[in-house]
C-alpha cells in the first residue's frame, strides 16, 4: 500500500471542485438546451399557423425577402450577442427549411 502525499490530497480537492463546476456547468447547459426545445416548439406553432393562412390564400410556402430580411435582423442580433453571425445564419437557414417544408406539406405541395 502506498502512502499519500499531501500533493496528492490537494489534487483531489482539485479535482472535486473541478468535477462539481463541470457539474454546475453541464446543469445549465441542459436548462439552456430544454428551454432552446420548448421556444423551438412554441416558434412551429406560429410558422404551421402561417403555413395554414398561406395555404388558405394559396401563397408560395417560402417567402425568399422574408428569408433575406430575417437572416439581416438574426445576423444583427448575432454579432450584438458576440455570437458569429455565419452560425446563427446557418442555424436559421436550417429552421426555415423545416418551416418551408412544413409549408408544402400543409399546402399539399
Amino acid at each position: 500500500m502506498t502512502e499519500r502525499t499531501t500533493a496528492d490530497t490537494g489534487q483531489d480537492e482539485v479535482d472535486a471542485h473541478a468535477k462539481e463546476e463541470l457539474a454546475r456547468l453541464r446543469g445549465s447547459i441542459d436548462n439552456i438546451d430544454a428551454a432552446i426545445v420548448h421556444m423551438l416548439a412554441e416558434r412551429f406553432k406560429c410558422t404551421q399557423e402561417v403555413g395554414r393562412l398561406k395555404a388558405e390564400f394559396r401563397l408560395p410556402p417560402a417567402d425568399p425577402a422574408r428569408e433575406r430580411e430575417q437572416i439581416e435582423r438574426l445576423r444583427l442580433l448575432a454579432e450584438n450577442a458576440r455570437l458569429d453571425p455565419a452560425f446563427a445564419e446557418k442555424f436559421l437557414n436550417f429552421i426555415i427549411a423545416e418551416v418551408i417544408r412544413h409549408h408544402e406539406r400543409i399546402a399539399g405541395v
